[in-house]
């Protein structure tokens, strides 16, 4: 099948999709048809290096009729309405996390979106299960493990960041930035095991970033049917394990790990385990190594979905708007230090 033409804008964290579409994932999927950004001599590097059409802005990108889809790789604040122009001009469009920071706005656009028939994808949370919290979801009903009753997420890097001027820089923009940043993930993650989210808290702290965010976090969740999760998020680790995402997932009747212990399998994305009692002996019952983990970006879902108008399940939308609810809650509670409710999205922007 022909390959879906598609043009990246926003190009400081967008060269990385660029190289995606070149010589990575997307390559088979779609086709790099331009580039766009702000900064005009990145644009020209970028259009120069690759043989691709130089966008001089947005508006250019949504005129072009040769142009069915849109990489949208701008900064989260405001991006809502960047997409709706997106929609409005008949384009489909893969985008990244964090979605938005306004959960209203983010909830709007999604629904004119689905009303109007384009497709909107990013790569957290995914349009399909990955097959980690797949095989998860599998294992919960296989083994009978009843419903979660906590989970402790992490995720760390070895950043050593200095102020550049940029969104990172501030908390307006970028609220409890570890868990902002790389924590979002198991956000995601643990809402596709969890209810609805109930209230907040926040701890941070500034280690040794150059930057006015902080760069070491974990945000606990309490979820209106009781359950409670923590996600832990430091740019302040080098023990080389970078991005691990770990996942400690308690179930009435079983534990899965993912990525929780000290060595993994090489090649391997996702190393997963289910514990249980039988018999009073506690033991390993299932085990997976899997080549693919989640937020990773789905080319062939997108380009499939392009082609034939699937809409994602409405599931998805909800872990979108929902994980936007607890960062607007996040941002809240850094500053006020205390507990913050989960608020109902508006229903209108």
């Amino acid at each position: 099948m022909h390959r879906i033409p598609i043009a990246v804008v926003g190009l400081r964290f967008g060269r990385h999709i660029v190289e995606q579409l070149l010589t990575g994932p997307g390559r088979e999927h779609c086709e790099l048809a331009g580039v766009c950004d702000l900064d005009g001599d990145r644009v020209r590097a970028i259009a120069g290096q690759t043989g691709v059409r130089p966008y001089r802005d947005f508006g250019e990108i949504l005129a072009d009729p040769a142009v069915p889809a849109v990489g949208l790789f701008t900064p989260p604040a405001g991006r809502a309405e960047l997409i709706c122009q997106a929609v409005r001009a008949g384009k489909h469009v893969m985008t990244t996390k964090p979605f938005e920071l306004d959960a209203g706005a983010a909830a709007a656009v999604l629904a004119e979106a689905r009303t109007a028939g384009r497709i909107i994808h990013l790569n957290s949370p995914a349009p399909t299960l990955s097959p980690d919290l797949a095989q998860i979801r599998a294992w919960q009903s296989e083994y009978d493990l009843g419903r979660p009753v906590g989970c402790r997420a992490d995720v760390w890097a070895d950043y050593r960041e200095q102020a550049d001027g940029a969104w990172y820089d501030d908390p307006q923009r970028c609220p409890v930035a570890p868990v902002f940043r790389l924590g979002i993930y198991l956000i995601h993650d643990v809402l596709s095991f969890f209810g609805a989210p109930e209230s907040v808290q926040v701890m941070q702290a500034r280690l040794r970033t150059g930057r006015p965010t902080p760069d070491n976090a974990q945000l606990a969740l309490r979820f209106r049917d009781g359950g409670l999760a923590n996600v832990f998020a430091s740019f302040c680790v080098g023990d080389g394990d970078h991005y691990r995402n770990g996942l400690t997932l308690n179930f009435e009747r079983g534990t899965v790990y993912r990525n929780a212990g000290p060595l993994r399998a090489e090649g391997c994305a996702a190393e997963l385990a289910l514990v249980m009692a039988r018999d009073g002996r506690r033991g390993v019952v299932a085990q997976a190594q899997l080549a693919a983990a989640s937020g990773e970006y789905q080319w062939a879902v997108f380009a499939g979905a392009v082609r034939t108008g699937a809409l994602p399940d409405e599931e998805v939308d909800r872990r979108i708007v929902d994980g936007l609810r607890i960062i607007g809650a996040m941002a809240r509670a850094e500053r006020s230090g205390a507990t913050e409710v989960v608020p109902p999205v508006p229903t209108s922007r």
